[in-house]
């Protein structure tokens, strides 16, 4: 059974950031709850709602912006304790607002991801997690990547304490809190050559991809406490069985409808009030999903098929900070209670709102309640305008007094986020601001292609680079009115690394704008991934060995320079990792230390193109490489089967298009029926087009590329046979194309030495 949920607004706080929002809970079943709220100026507030009106509890005065806010509490008892970090600091508050905890963690890295489990405090920075009982440090974990959320299996279920961190690199690590603890002892009191090696570390659970969130299965992990729910960076969902001791065990895994909607916020409520749980899930792109409790079944084998249902789904036109399920308008009413970007919070409600259903073409019927909220809402609006009309002529006043005249550039808030599509192998940065956006203007010194987007409303402006300048591609955004974020999608080329700046200029006086500086790496299209990808192990690899004196701080710094989603932090020991292209399906795995790397891919340009920059990076810092390559004369063959499907497509796509001039214009009873599907499909295929411009030029490229460097390891030049391979592309007929590409990489070629 679908939802039917009505937006209510409530408040507006200050920018927020994720799990920044709670609902304390109330003392019986669907009773009003209140809200806890903390935002970047460091304010944390706590109202309720009575009769369509805040009533505000308590509200602390501005300071450090607020990282993240938790509810905690004793076993057995109602959790109804407020913490919030801030920068390195945890403060905690009663539910009426009374400060009952400062505490400085002294710790070297800002707090990013707190979570309470009875007396015990777990805190995680970049890539170190920390761990406090009674505030007492007892134990620390050095991650090999990012991590981005940490929670705990509940103390009261399982007997024991086990954090469960949620990484960049796709993985979720499951720790031993009680050997965290004897370690600590043990460093204490032993010297560092005494110590044992670390065995915190009990599992590791591959995603696939970079996990986002976690939440506790219907907020206390099930009947064994063990279920923990996920969302990643892609906007999959799906829910893990962790133990302590023994491997975990998949339970089902849902895929987003829309690439790049990343989760940033999950939560568990029965909306409909039937005694089974619905799944909340808030992404960044300003959705709301609620989904059915089917899949929140703890008793379902992994192995078998889910029927996941969607009840419901909203769209906000601001990224979704945090979002809860509970009772806040109307008590006996559940609703999903949601907090966006600039602190906008709202409910979505089971209630029917009077007034509402009520409304024709003539005349709207309000009960008393709604006419008096409608009156209240009036004399609050008149009196910002009056307000805004004051200060407005103020500062007219001030500006024409010349000597006394002062302007100052507001401080702009922008959120920003490059991620990579690996669907459409293309990348989609996403701008938000606090104040109506008026235009935004990208600039890049590498070649990008500036792609449609659907939900943009935009006006596209593309203008001409001279050649004498750096700038390869420079396009204007003018935003419509009262638009607070903007989407653009790019597709980068690979083997060429620069900048792409972004200046965002919002509707402010005066006249300013914000840049940002985001890097592109010459392997652009490279998405982290796991070693067990099905038949990764089984492909034609080339190999590129290095040797110098180089630390492995020095070369974990190149590859950063050279591939996306790296941390900034190196890692404590020699290490492997593993990308994929998103275009190409083809593999890299890079393992280095110090003194040695070694990079095997399945792509011979990848190859080529990390020989070319790591080389150029060694002789920038004056490092000797000794390098050498052993070629697979299988992978360009195998290479181009895995693009094949793309290159085939977008070429049948070019085709069709040519012919629809020239069909349009013949009979259409003389036509024969494969000609006549084409003109059928007419609106489909420019609408593919108007999608993807220029993706079969940019195949054309990756496929020239991957030809030269084919016979280049080979000593031979086939520089000048490139145009009889791309005539294959256009005018050999499809079902032989394959055939025909293949036989350009596999024919003898005259002696044409590079």
């Amino acid at each position: 059974m679908d939802l039917e949920l009505i937006r209510v607004d409530y408040s507006v706080s200050g920018i927020t950031l994720p799990s920044t929002m709670e609902l304390l809970p109330a003392s019986g079943a669907r009773l009003s709850q209140k809200v806890i709220i903390g935002d970047q100026e460091g304010v944390l507030q706590s109202f309720s709602m009575k009769k369509g009106e805040q009533q505000m509890v308590f509200k602390t005065l501005p300071g450090t912006p607020i990282s993240r806010v938790c509810l905690g509490g004793a076993i057995g008892t109602i959790k109804d304790k407020i913490f919030i970090s801030k920068r390195g600091e945890v403060h905690g508050y009663t539910k009426k607002g009374k400060l009952f905890l400062g505490f400085d963690t002294c710790l070297a890295e800002s707090i990013k991801s707190m979570h309470v489990n009875a007396s015990t405090l777990l805190l995680s920075g970049n890539t170190v997690y920390n761990q406090f009982r009674d505030c007492e440090d007892t134990g620390s974990f050095l991650s090999t990547d990012t991590i981005n959320d940490v929670i705990a299996l509940p103390g009261e279920k399982t007997r024991s304490l086990v954090p469960v961190l949620a990484c960049a690199d796709g993985v979720l690590r499951v720790l031993d809190g009680a050997e965290l603890e004897s370690q600590s002892r043990q460093a204490r009191s032993q010297p560092a050559s005494a110590r044992s090696p670390s065995t915190a570390l009990r599992h590791e659970v591959r995603v696939p991809c970079a996990p986002t969130v976690l939440h506790l299965a219907g907020q206390d992990g099930g009947d064994t406490g063990q279920n923990v729910l996920f969302g990643t960076d892609d906007g999959r969902v799906g829910m893990v069985t962790v133990t302590r001791n023994t491997t975990p065990s998949w339970r089902w895994l849902v895929d987003a409808e829309r690439p790049g909607a990343a989760v940033s916020s999950l939560h568990c409520h029965d909306l409909a009030g039937d005694g089974d749980l619905d799944l909340i899930v808030g992404r960044d792109d300003g959705s709301v999903e609620v989904y059915a409790t089917t899949a929140l079944d703890p008793s379902a084998d992994a192995s078998s098929d889910h029927d996941v249902h969607r009840r419901f789904t909203y769209s906000c036109p601001e990224s979704v900070s945090s979002v809860r399920g509970g009772v806040l308008g109307t008590q006996g009413y559940d609703e999903v209670v949601v907090s966006s970007y600039t602190g906008m919070v709202f409910g979505l409600t089971t209630e029917r709102v009077d007034g509402v259903a009520s409304m024709d073409s003539q005349s709207v019927s309000l009960s008393q309640d709604a006419r008096r909220r409608l009156q209240l809402l009036r004399a609050e609006l008149g009196a910002l305008e009056e307000k805004v009309s004051t200060e407005r002529d103020r500062y007219l006043a001030a500006a024409e007094d010349g000597e006394s005249a002062l302007s100052v550039v507001p401080y702009l808030n922008i959120n920003h986020k490059l991620s990579l599509i690996r669907e459409e192998a293309a990348y989609l940065l996403t701008l938000e601001a606090a104040t109506a956006i008026d235009n935004v203007l990208v600039q890049s010194d590498v070649p990008v292609d500036v792609l449609d987007v659907d939900r943009n409303s935009a006006v596209v402006s593309f203008s001409d680079c001279e050649p004498e300048s750096d700038n390869k591609a420079l396009v204007t955004f003018r935003c419509q009115m009262n638009t607070t974020r903007l989407d653009v999608r790019l597709r980068t080329v690979e083997g060429r690394a620069g900048h792409l700046r972004v200046y965002v200029t919002p509707l402010v006086a005066p006249k300013c704008a914000a840049l940002r500086v985001l890097f592109l790496p010459p392997l652009s299209l490279h998405a982290r991934a796991h070693r067990d990808e099905a038949g990764a192990d089984a492909r034609p690899y080339s190999v590129l060995t290095l040797r110098g004196h180089f630390s492995l701080a020095e070369m974990h710094a190149w590859l950063a320079a050279c591939l996306p989603d790296l941390s900034e932090k190196p890692p404590a020991e020699p290490t492997t990792l593993c990308f994929q292209n998103a275009c190409m399906s083809t593999m890299l795995i890079c393992s280095y230390g110090k003194g040695e790397a070694e990079f095997r891919s399945d792509n011979v340009s990848t190859i080529s193109i990390i020989k070319d920059v790591l080389s150029k990076m060694a002789t920038g810092r004056s490092i000797h490489l000794d390098i050498s390559c052993v070629v697979n004369p299988d992978s360009g063959p195998h290479a181009l089967r895995l693009m094949f499907p793309v290159l085939r497509e977008q070429a049948a796509l070019h085709r069709d298009l040519m012919l629809l001039d020239a069909l349009r214009d013949l009979d259409k009873e003389a036509l024969a029926p494969k000609f006549l599907a084409i003109l059928d499909s007419e609106d489909d295929i420019r609408e593919r087009v108007k999608r993807h411009p220029t993706y079969l030029d940019r195949l054309c490229g990756m496929l020239t590329d991957l030809y030269i460097d084919h016979f280049k390891f080979r000593g031979v030049n086939v520089k000048g046979r490139v145009p009889q391979l791309l005539d294959s592309v256009y005018k050999e007929p499809l079902d032989t194309l394959l055939e025909a590409l293949l036989q350009h990489f596999q024919e003898p070629l005259p002696d044409s030495r590079v």
